[in-house]
Parts: C-alpha cells; sequence; structure tokens
C-alpha cells in the first residue's frame, strides 16, 4: 500500500495558491485500482433545525479521522464536507475503509443518534458510469495540505449513495472507531466584516469544465479582495473559553465505552489547563501556545473543491452582492446550482494527532448550518 500511495497521492505537487485550482490542469487522475469511499449524515438538515450545529460536524468530521487513524498516518485525500466527507484509498486499504465506514455508522448511531450513511466504489466503476476523479493538493501552511476533488466521480459515487446503491453496512453493537485526536474545543468565530457565509457552487451537466473553471476563478476573485480572502477564523486564533462549548460533544467522542460523567469531568480539567496555557502564553514542554493559535488559523480549512467549489468566508454586503450576481448569472444559463446560507459565526472541528507539531488540522464551517444549509438551499 505504502509503494502505491508513493506512486501517486505522495508524488502530487502541493499548490500554495488556492485560486490557481480553478484550472482543471491542476488535477490528476485518480488511478483505476483506487476505491473512492463518501459518507454523509441521513437527513442532516433536520438535525440541524434541532441545534445539532457542532455534533454534525463532529460526525462528518469523524469519518476523516478515523480513517487518518485506520491508516495509521499514511497520506491519502480526503475532503470534508459539512455533513459528511469523501476520500480515495488504494486498493490495499480498501478493507480499512470498509471497517472505519461500518464502525462510525455503528458509533454515530449509539453515541448520537444520528443516521450516518456510507458507500465504497472502485474508480474503475465510477469511469465506466462516464465519471471521473481527480484529484490535486493544496497547501494552505507548511504543516498541512488538503485535497481537491474534480471529475464528477464524487457527486456521482454521493448520489449514488443516497439512492440505497454502493452502501456499506453499519458495524455490530457496540463498535468502536479509533477516533484519537478528534474535538472541538475551540468557541465560534464572529464574523468581522458583515457575515459569515456558506457557499456551496456545483456544475451542471449543461457547463463545460472551462465553464465552471471560469466561474469559479469569477467567484475566487471576488473573494481575494476581502480581509484574507474571506479567511473567518481571526489570525491568532479562534477564541478559547471555558467551559468549552463542546466539551459534552468531546466526551462522547473521546470515551470509547467509558462513563461519559466522568470523561467529561476529565475534559473539563484539561481545556482548563489549555485555557490558561494560551491566556498566559506559557510554553509547556514542546508546546507553545502562541505558536500553535497561529498555525490554527493557518491550517484552516475554509475553501475547497469537491466536484464544485464550497467557501466559508467572513463577507462584506458588497461583496456578497458581487458574488451573488455572478452565481445569478451562471444559474440563469443552466450552468451551476448554488447555496448561499449567511450566519454570524464559523465554528471548527479539529484533528490534532499532536500539539507539538504543526499537521494538526481544522475544518470550517458556518455555525448555524454552514454548508448543509447552503446545500438545502441550492436553486437550479
Amino acid at each position: 500500500m505504502k509503494d502505491a500511495q508513493a506512486a501517486f497521492y505522495d508524488s502530487l505537487p502541493r499548490q500554495r495558491d488556492f485560486t490557481l485550482l480553478a484550472d482543471p490542469a491542476r488535477f490528476t487522475a485518480v488511478p483505476d485500482d483506487w476505491a473512492l469511499g463518501v459518507a454523509d449524515i441521513v437527513d442532516s438538515t433536520g438535525e440541524i433545525a434541532k441545534g445539532r450545529y457542532k455534533t454534525v460536524n463532529m460526525v462528518g468530521a469523524a469519518v476523516i479521522s478515523a480513517m487518518i487513524n485506520g491508516l495509521r498516518g499514511k497520506e491519502f485525500p480526503y475532503v470534508f464536507g459539512g455533513d459528511g466527507a469523501g476520500f480515495a484509498v488504494p486498493a490495499g486499504a480498501v478493507d480499512t475503509a470498509r471497517t472505519v465506514l461500518s464502525e462510525t455508522q455503528r458509533w454515530a448511531a449509539e453515541e448520537f443518534s444520528i443516521a450516518l450513511r456510507g458507500a465504497l466504489v472502485p474508480v474503475s466503476d465510477l469511469r465506466l458510469a462516464g465519471k471521473d476523479l481527480r484529484v490535486a493538493r493544496y497547501a494552505p501552511s507548511d504543516g498541512v495540505d488538503y485535497a481537491m476533488f474534480s471529475g464528477g466521480g464524487l457527486a456521482w459515487a454521493e448520489a449514488q449513495m443516497k439512492a440505497g446503491e454502493l452502501l456499506v453496512p453499519p458495524a455490530d453493537p457496540g463498535a468502536q472507531p479509533d477516533l484519537t485526536g478528534l474535538s472541538c474545543r475551540w468557541s465560534n468565530s464572529k464574523a468581522r466584516h458583515g457575515q459569515i457565509v456558506s457557499l456551496v457552487v456545483q456544475p451542471t451537466e449543461n457547463a463545460t469544465e472551462s465553464d465552471f473553471a471560469d466561474l469559479a476563478q469569477s467567484v475566487l476573485s471576488a473573494s481575494e479582495g476581502l480581509d484574507r480572502g474571506g479567511h473567518p477564523v481571526p489570525e491568532n486564533g479562534p477564541p478559547i473559553t471555558w467551559p468549552p462549548p463542546g466539551v459534552s460533544i468531546d466526551a462522547h467522542v473521546s470515551r470509547a465505552g467509558r462513563n461519559l460523567t466522568l470523561q467529561k469531568l476529565l475534559l473539563m480539567g484539561q481545556n482548563l489547563l489549555i485555557g490558561l496555557l494560551f491566556k498566559t502564553g506559557k510554553r509547556l514542554g514542546n508546546f507553545e501556545p502562541e505558536h500553535y493559535k497561529r498555525m490554527v488559523s493557518r491550517n484552516a480549512d475554509f475553501r475547497k473543491f469537491d466536484d464544485g467549489l464550497k467557501m466559508t468566508l467572513d463577507c462584506d454586503p458588497s461583496t456578497l452582492a458581487q458574488i451573488r450576481i455572478l452565481l445569478e448569472q451562471a444559474r440563469g444559463q443552466g450552468k451551476i446550482r448554488y447555496g448561499v446560507h449567511a450566519q454570524d459565526e464559523a465554528m471548527m472541528t479539529c484533528f490534532v494527532p499532536s500539539a507539538t507539531r504543526d499537521d494538526h488540522v481544522h475544518f470550517v464551517d458556518g455555525a448555524s448550518g454552514g454548508y448543509a444549509r447552503a446545500a438545502a438551499a441550492m436553486q437550479d
């Protein structure tokens, strides 16, 4: 498996300029013998309507966390979708992917009463269906990079899964995926320039790759005029408060069958120490709080390509109006479907393999439904 990865994903260039990823030529075809995995929450909009924003994001990110741990740190392409995730793995990792999808479904049902579904499909099969799977790597910092997907294969697999095809069944009761490193300790980041805007744009069958690339470039150009390109997380990191807002969810994630109340008390103590370190800025061993906070912001995944364009932006009214005009023009030509959801705050769900390294991953979404609500508001 290591050789297969080294021959493909590990060798892909890491792009530092996100705007260049609007060019389809920046993407490379995933090998035929790989497999594509997808997962999402059934009726995520209903869960969000109950106020379970953080829980929805945590379950979506759990799929990625469990896959990273299941592959023991070996790099593979993945994307966070708010209420779900997508990833690709070589043939030697398909059994691991199937186990992760099965166990995470069972865990989501037992810990949160959330119905998660998952599916796997060989890349060769989706190409037989007339779709493709291409990937690129975007590195917002030297510490991490994120996969970007194009070719229509990811969207096709998600549609097949929602239609009841290609499904991976849940594991037996009591199954526990390895979610070490998954957390949501930060408080939400308030909009500083207007509103936090969650944007989902997908090409229609009438759009050529060139059509969508041109639109994406126009939207990105508009957003580049925002402070830090619309980055919703402050440069010195999001706020941290005590008690942390997601401590109950964190306890469900990290207890691994242990007593929930005791795990919550343990996390409260840990977060009190962490909060004091951030407040004083004092080092603890190799942990440097100020450096860590800056890296949290730099590593944050607030925009992505996943057979479309998704962004969570701190956006002023005039820029949002400009972006809406661009989207409406393309929608009127039958080239895209899009949805927008505005809210006051952004939130993060994090995967931190080690607080003393710079490879911690931070998934950003709007704090009151974000991508899921934007997708539900899609306009044809």
